[in-house]
């Protein structure tokens, strides 16, 4: 009686191990991008958010004087996390300025907005194809924004 050989042959197994680390080699960048995306999401939630609360002060006072002691009682400031750190950079009479700080895996990136609602890209990472923006929150290598 005859008996078949079972199993896989070395050139099958290698040929796999190759398919299967060109698949890698294209995904986890990809995955990388999209991950930074999602994190960056938090800071243009968070802004929006800080604008609307702005001007609902301003609605009342009048003033952006007084906005970080109102941001910190009344909740309009966000909270930090593990993403991004958000601070009033400048309060006048008739201006405002909130900065979020990135922290992390988004580290290096800094995005602003005032009281006109103008965003702005002022840091990205030194590495990466990242480039600051003048008029938008850049979410996208080289400068790109999809707002």
């Amino acid at each position: 009686m005859k008996r078949t050989a079972q199993g896989f042959t070395l050139i099958e197994v290698l040929i796999t191990v190759v398919i299967v680390g060109i698949l890698t080699a294209v995904a986890l960048p990809a995955y990388s991008v999209y991950v930074t995306k999602g994190r960056l999401n938090e800071a243009f939630g968070a802004l929006s958010g800080v604008q609307i609360g702005a001007e609902q002060f301003w609605a009342n006072a009048r003033t952006y004087v007084g906005l970080d002691a109102a941001a910190a009682a009344g909740g309009r400031m966000p909270a930090n996390t593990a993403n991004f750190t958000y601070t009033l950079t400048s309060a006048s009479a008739t201006a405002f300025v909130v900065t979020a700080t990135g922290a992390g895996p988004v580290n290096g990136f800094v995005y602003t907005i005032n009281q006109a609602g103008a965003k702005v890209t002022t840091g990205v990472p030194p590495t990466g194809g990242w480039t600051t923006n003048g008029s938008c929150w850049v979410d996208r290598k080289g400068g790109l924004c999809t707002q």
